[in-house]
């Protein structure tokens, strides 16, 4: 039996990496192995009570700037088989949150550190930081070969250390869409915010006018958290007036509702192709791109090297960033398929994604690695 510890944001926190450890972690932990257990990390975005998942149980809470928290995080997870200890920039005290190198230091379990940012051009307290977080873990875990390109080019990290394992992506349980649409439907969908680069996918709807039918531009997802702590709905309130100013407003929805798995899994079966206009030119993960190409639809997405890896065997479209033109270019190309095969009628082309219980198989393994180890020193 082995029982894994986890260090993360966790439900009912909304942002990428409570989600993924959730997802994670209950994959992670199969019958006849204890409840994975996890250590919830407070962000100073107020949620309520963590709520523990399938197979999971929440052991306690790290706030910023506790020194007796720390200790007990590392204790808790400490009495676990193996640390796993998600790794973002700023979810832990600090700067740029270094207190997570207090509980590294603390750890007495063998670790495994899950790069989720690893910047091509950090700052040189950034560069310290992560150079120092996988220098404490046993193990290095990046979602892909760009990250682990970046590491070995722009840090002083052992190489022997790093693992890729990607991104794990639900199992879509849904059909075909099969209600006639009159308009065919693009789709953004994730945690609302500056960087996104929603406006455009708007921009880029004002300069496709000869589309046909005209297209509708769904933007699914609350605003994220933070945001909305710093500067409420500014952002969203500026992408409707940009639709307005633009002509577009009709084109344009933008759906604030949270959506389940199911929920979310019927609105992408009736997309006719996902955009990902990201701002960033050093996302190396994305876990809705990984999601959309695993539901087969057609992916429109700037530069980002998490979408250049992932796109290469032609699952979608590249385009550069902070380009409304080269969006419109790739949307009329995409949509003039489809209506020349028929509406859903493309064959999905194969990428490279897993579901979460073969992601999990592939940290299993790496973490009986580190146990055969530690016992054999």
């Amino acid at each position: 039996m082995t029982v894994f510890g986890f260090l993360s944001t966790y439900p009912p926190t909304r942002c990428g990496l409570a989600t993924f450890t959730a997802a994670l972690a209950s994959a992670m932990s199969r019958p006849g192995d204890g409840d994975a257990r996890v250590v919830r990390v407070d962000d100073l975005v107020p949620t309520g009570p963590a709520l523990p998942g399938p197979r999971t149980v929440v052991v306690g809470d790290l706030h910023p700037g506790e020194a007796a928290g720390r200790a007990a995080a590392a204790a808790s997870i400490s009495a676990c088989d193996v640390a796993v200890v998600q790794h973002e920039y700023g979810i832990y005290g600090g700067r740029d949150g270094d207190e997570v190198l207090d509980v590294l230091a603390r750890l007495t379990a063998p670790s495994i550190v899950v790069l989720h940012t690893v910047r091509d051009a950090p700052t040189p307290h950034q560069r310290w930081l992560l150079e120092r977080v996988a220098g404490l873990a046993s193990a290095v875990v990046v979602m892909t070969d760009a990250a682990r390109e970046i590491l070995s080019r722009r840090y002083s990290v052992p190489m022997s250390k790093v693992h890729v394992i990607p991104h794990g992506v639900p199992s879509w349980r849904m059909a075909p869409a099969t209600t006639p649409r009159a308009r065919p439907m693009i789709l953004s969908w994730g945690l609302l915010g500056p960087g996104k680069g929603i406006e455009w996918g708007i921009r880029a709807l004002a300069e496709s006018p000869g589309i046909e039918p005209r297209p509708r531009y769904v933007i699914a997802g609350q605003t994220h958290p933070k945001v909305l702590l710093d500067s409420g709905e500014a952002y969203r309130e500026s992408l409707l007036e940009l639709a307005r100013t633009l002509g577009v407003a009709e084109d344009v929805e933008i759906d604030g509702r949270y959506r389940d798995a199911d929920e979310l899994a019927e609105l992408v079966a009736e997309a006719d192709a996902v955009l990902l206009p990201y701002d960033s030119r050093e996302q190396t993960t994305s876990g809705v791109l990984v999601e959309a190409v695993a539901a087969g639809k057609p992916v429109i997405a700037t530069r980002f090297p998490h979408a250049v890896e992932l796109l290469a065997g032609g699952a979608g479209i590249l385009v550069d960033h902070e380009s409304p033109s080269g969006i419109a270019v790739a949307l009329a190309t995409i949509l003039g398929r489809q209506n020349a095969i028929g509406r859903g009628g493309l064959v999905p082309v194969e990428a490279p994604v897993n579901d979460w219980e073969s992601v999990a198989a592939q940290y299993r393994i790496l973490g009986s690695g580190l146990l055969a180890k530690a016992h054999a020193a």
